[in-house]
């Protein structure tokens, strides 16, 4: 089963929300964890009564990516492999005011080539 990121959200006998972030499997395992969390904590003042509702939102988690601009632009040089791709670079040519891919072409000739059109300056 996939492990999320959630926010479990619980209000204590005095109408306060407290929120906290756990990872879990299941919602049922979400519910556990935050009362676990809060239980006994000093700022929350009686939690998990059985009419107390709880509130939690899944979260895509965070994914770090990290891309150099040189393989960024010569992923935008090469040529698409199939029609997925070709939509990618043409989305991507599109968010940065890029000429479509066949004007790139052209212009990649041209002193400083797509470097320049993305306003990379190359190393010496």
């Amino acid at each position: 089963m996939e492990v999320r990121s959630c926010r479990v959200t619980i209000s204590d006998m005095d109408g306060v929300a407290h929120t906290v972030e756990v990872t879990a499997a299941t919602l049922f395992e979400a519910v556990a964890l935050g009362l676990k969390q809060l239980q006994g904590n000093e700022w929350v003042a009686g939690i998990g009564r059985p009419g107390d509702a709880v509130i939690i939102s899944v979260k895509s988690i965070p994914v770090e990516h990290r891309v150099r601009i040189n393989e960024f632009t010569k992923w935008l040089e090469r040529s698409p492999t199939n029609p997925a791709e070709t939509l990618r670079k043409q989305k991507v040519r599109e968010i940065l005011g890029l000429p479509a891919a066949e004007n790139l072409e052209r212009k990649s000739q041209t002193k400083g080539g797509p470097a320049k059109l993305l306003g990379v300056i190359p190393s010496p």
